[in-house]
């Protein structure tokens, strides 16, 4: 078994769920992580640490290996470099809506860097959607 925190296109109703997410999952519910969230221009999303809300969900897998296919998604490869990678996969805790801990889950991070470089706008909400934040 293996827990996922999504809060971009990986998230149910967006554009990759069905693709990489939906044929493996076993339970979906709403959590919140702390970080921060920005809008890439390019049509995504991106966090990175902080102390504010970010709102998405925890995917509970039923096979551990379906984390793979999200690897490549998201540009991660546990044997490159850091810098090499866009994202990186964290193990962080993951709460509820009213904050009680959920445990731990996988996570896709930026570095400010990255986000800075791709030109992330903060969204102060903490909640991204494909319908708020089209493509530019």
């Amino acid at each position: 078994m293996c827990k996922i925190f999504v809060y971009g296109t990986l998230k149910p109703d967006e554009s990759a769920y069905d693709k990489y997410c939906a044929p493996y999952v076993t339970q979906t519910e709403a959590a919140f992580m702390q970080g921060q969230l920005f809008h890439l221009p390019q049509g995504y999303p991106a966090m990175t640490a902080g102390d504010r809300w970010v709102t998405g969900a925890l995917l509970t897998f039923h096979d551990e290996s379906a984390i793979t296919h999200i690897d490549q998604f998201e540009d991660y490869d546990p044997y490159r470099p850091a810098e090499n990678n866009l994202y990186q996969r964290l193990l962080c805790p993951v709460f509820s809506h009213t904050q009680e801990p959920l445990g731990t889950a996988w996570a896709y991070l930026m570095s400010p860097h990255k986000v800075q470089a791709f030109g992330g706008i903060p969204v102060a909400t903490g909640l991204w959607s494909r319908k708020r934040f089209p493509s530019i």
